[in-house]
Parts: C-alpha cells; structure tokens; sequence
C-alpha cells in the first residue's frame, strides 16, 4: 500500500516540475541548447536533436525513480 503513497508523492512532484517548466518556458534560455546538442541549417531544412539535453533529463529521472523505487 505504502507503493501508491510514493507513486503519488511521485506524480506530483513531476507536475510541480513540468508546472514550472512550462511557467518558465522562454526564461530558461540554455535548457535545449546545451553543449552537444546537434543543429544542422540547410538551405530549407533544420534538424535538431538535443542529445545532451536528452541525456540530462534520463539522468535526473533514473536518480528521482532510484530513490522512490529502490528495493529494501
């Protein structure tokens, strides 16, 4: 039971995040535009993928789930 409880604790502290993300949207410059991320400008195309950024959110995600999930 107490699973339910850490999952809500969970799921709310990822809409807190995603609230303040959104909330801040075009205040936080540098978040996408990391070192590392890859833009390529053609004549009539752009590519963009963020790998760094990427990679940043699966590490802060993996320590977050490492602490609420982690088997006694």
């Amino acid at each position: 039971m107490h699973y339910i409880g850490k999952s809500l604790i969970l799921i709310g502290i990822l809409l807190i995040v995603i609230g303040i993300f959104f909330t801040l949207g075009g205040k936080i410059s540098w978040f996408g535009r990391l070192p590392g991320d890859i833009i390529i400008h053609k004549k009539n195309f752009t590519f963009y993928f963020p790998i760094t950024t990427c990679v940043l959110i699966s590490v802060i995600l993996s320590l977050v789930f490492f602490l609420f999930f982690k088997h006694r």
